[in-house]
């Protein structure tokens, strides 16, 4: 902060969903100290007296909690900028609204805040009739605003103002010949900076032409909100890769660049420190000529410090133990470790107590003595089942020299394994969840050879008159895949039985969904084994039900002028495109349980001697349908002998997936 303006860099606390709890953000910023950030921008959507309730001042105890969480930033080195959102139902001509505003954003300047900023994002274009009276134009109404908050708070060195267009693809009719931005480059005073995402909301690369273009219209640099990380709109995605597609040079045209990442606080620890060295690249270029930022090598790195933590035995939402707080009472009032003592050496403070307005408490259920014993149960007692299925087809799909030897030793693997996450674990999580425009390596590889497995599998069908080395290289890449999809469930195992269970129970819901992924893509390949028949078959032909898989891919979807949010699910979601399911997206959807557990269900193919179970599921289908239907109507409801086997039978059921002639699987 000895520069008079600083290039700011580092986080913001700006998505939709929990925020973050006071531990969390304190650990963030040991972080950001320790990586070179020096910006935090508190703007949570979902903070009540952020956004909805923006009105409303704080509470002494609230304001206990911001004036902590103030101090922290600063004691770390770090800029607190606090942001509110009042757009959604400011009267901008209203005197008792600006009189308002300013009351708030008072009260925590009183606190020690001493930047601030003003988003009007996310908010619908009309004024009321009284500001339609009053302003020219919609932009007019907010730069005024803004105008005079800025100097009422006398006229701080950073005051962020975020525009209602605040990337290329939101502009009118486009970024130079906006009227919209027109307006706030010439009208909003000079030493106020404009929010800005790039081309897209979520913009896959930041080119320095599009900055320039913007620069000329605002008449000013702009500080970058980069949403690369962040998701928010999709519960099934989760982003573990490096800083990306943001090159150095770019901060010549910039006031600073934040990062809003993910919503699970511990998933950020890559995008972050990888962040951390982008910043230090440019610093060091200055310097050397011959630095360049590297994101494989930065991943690199940050994956060797993140082995640590992923190991530290942290409770959910950071809250940690007497043993711990003890340590950080002792070594608060010491220097700060240098880098090379490691991320591991911080372990959060006290829990702060919870509130309910600010800040909305993200601490994820500890795991009680129950809760524990249930896990090593699970643990000890439901990984003795295979994860791999018990089916005759498997033999086909073990390489020549694995055999069942090389089966059971996998298996003894997968059950006495401690839990321990490896680094190749770890990488391989992190490239099933890389970045919105970009799979990583492992779900490239998953992705390309069940493609090529689907499309090549009338090289094994049962009257085919293919060469047996094409056969052969069918089998050999399906051997392959499905070692990766064991892999995956592995990694599932791994992560439940870890000591962090912070980290745990942020990632869970996504190891959750990719190892339901897995099993059933496993599932299928089996399926595939010797059960395609030709096309010139009397029988028909097994591929016909192909024509229930989906036509595009994620890849096809997105494109390069696509929002991610265009297609769902991530990996998982193109996983199940691949697969024979219809239109029903959410035919594998599984919602995780409410505490972690390694218990596996078993996805197998479908054998002759399951026909009478199959017969008998069918039966009480029909039968709980007709008893169903029957008393729909009826006020009274159902009899007891009725309702105790309805009860039976729901208790029972499983999901039965068929295709066209032949049932797929069975979830036993």
């Amino acid at each position: 902060m000895e520069k008079t303006s600083p290039f700011l860099c580092g986080v913001v606390e700006g998505f939709y969903g929990r925020p973050w709890s006071m531990d969390q953000r304190k650990v963030l910023f040991h972080w950001m100290q320790q990586w070179g950030l020096n910006t935090y921008l508190y703007g949570p959507k979902d903070d009540l007296k952020h956004r909805l309730l923006w009105r409303e001042v704080y509470s002494p105890e609230e304001e206990a909690q911001l004036r902590t969480l103030i101090a922290e930033a600063h004691s770390r080195g770090l800029r607190f900028v606090y942001a509110l959102s009042p757009g959604q139902d400011i009267v901008f001509s209203s005197s008792c609204d600006l009189t308002l505003l300013k009351r708030k954003l008072r009260q925590v300047s009183d606190l020690g805040c001493q930047a601030f900023a003003i988003l009007f994002d996310d908010i619908d274009h009309s004024l009321c009739q009284a500001d339609s009276e009053a302003f020219s134009s919609f932009a007019h109404a907010q730069v005024t605003v803004t105008n005079e908050i800025y100097r009422f708070l006398g006229e701080p060195p950073v005051f962020l103002f975020c525009p209602t267009e605040y990337c290329g693809s939101l502009c009118s009719p486009s970024v130079s010949k906006s009227p919209y931005l027109q307006t706030v480059g010439e009208d909003l005073l000079p030493n106020i900076t404009v929010i800005w995402t790039g081309s897209k909301v979520i913009s896959r690369k930041l080119s320095v032409d599009c900055l320039a273009e913007l620069e000329s219209v605002l008449q000013r640099p702009p500080l970058i909100w980069d949403n690369l990380h962040a998701n928010d709109y999709d519960s099934r995605r989760l982003f573990l890769g490096p800083f990306k597609g943001r090159e150095p040079q770019l901060r010549s045209h910039l006031r600073g660049l934040l990062l809003n990442p993910n919503c699970e606080f511990e998933a950020n620890y890559i995008p972050l420190h990888t962040l951390g060295s982008w910043y230090r690249s440019g610093e060091e270029e200055r310097k050397d000529e011959d630095c360049e930022y590297c994101p494989d090598r930065s991943l690199s790195a940050a994956l060797h410090d993140w082995m640590e933590e992923l190991n530290q035995p942290l409770q959910a939402g950071r809250q940690s133990t007497r043993a711990d707080q003890r340590s950080s009472a002792l070594s608060s009032h010491c220097k700060t470790p240098e880098r090379s003592d490691g991320p591991s050496s911080f372990r959060g403070t006290s829990a702060v107590a919870k509130l309910p307005v600010f800040p909305l408490n993200s601490s994820s259920p500890p795991s009680s003595p129950t809760n524990v014993k249930g896990e090593r149960e699970g643990r000890d007692g439901e990984m003795k089942r295979s994860i791999l299925p018990s089916q005759p087809l498997g033999s086909r799909l073990v390489g020549p020299s694995g055999g069942n030897r090389g089966q059971k030793a996998h298996d003894q693997g997968l059950c006495g394994g401690k839990g321990l996450l490896s680094e190749s674990q770890v990488r391989l999580l992190v490239g099933l969840h890389y970045l919105p425009h970009e799979h990583g390596p492992s779900a490239q590889k998953l992705l390309q050879d069940l493609t090529w497995l689907k499309s090549n599998c009338q090289a094994i069908s049962a009257n085919s008159k293919k060469a047996p080395q094409k056969v052969d290289e069918w089998r050999g890449r399906a051997s392959g895949f499905l070692s990766l999809c064991d892999e995956i469930a592995q990694l599932h195992y791994s992560v439940v039985g870890g000591a962090n269970r912070a980290v745990l129970y942020d990632l869970y819901p996504y190891v959750w969904d990719l190892r339901n992924m897995a099993l059933v893509a496993k599932a299928f390949v089996y399926w595939l084994d010797g059960r395609v028949l030709s096309d010139s078959s009397t029988l028909g032909s097994w591929r016909n039900c192909f024509h229930w898989c989906g036509k595009t891919t994620g890849a096809d979807l997105l494109g390069v002028e696509s929002e991610p949010w265009v297609f769902k699910g991530g990996v998982s979601g193109e996983v199940q495109m691949l697969l024979p399911v219809g239109s029903n997206s959410e035919l594998f959807s599984h919602p995780p349980p409410l505490f972690p557990t390694s218990r596996l269900y078993n996805i197998r193919p479908y054998h002759g001697k399951d026909k009478a179970c199959t017969l008998s599921l069918t039966h009480d289908i029909s039968t709980a349908v007709a008893i169903n239907l029957m008393h729909t109507s009826l006020k009274t409801g159902k009899t007891d002998s009725q309702r105790q086997r309805w009860s039976s039978f729901t208790k029972s059921f499983r999901i039965l997936l068929c295709s066209t002639n032949s049932t797929f699987g069975l979830l036993v």
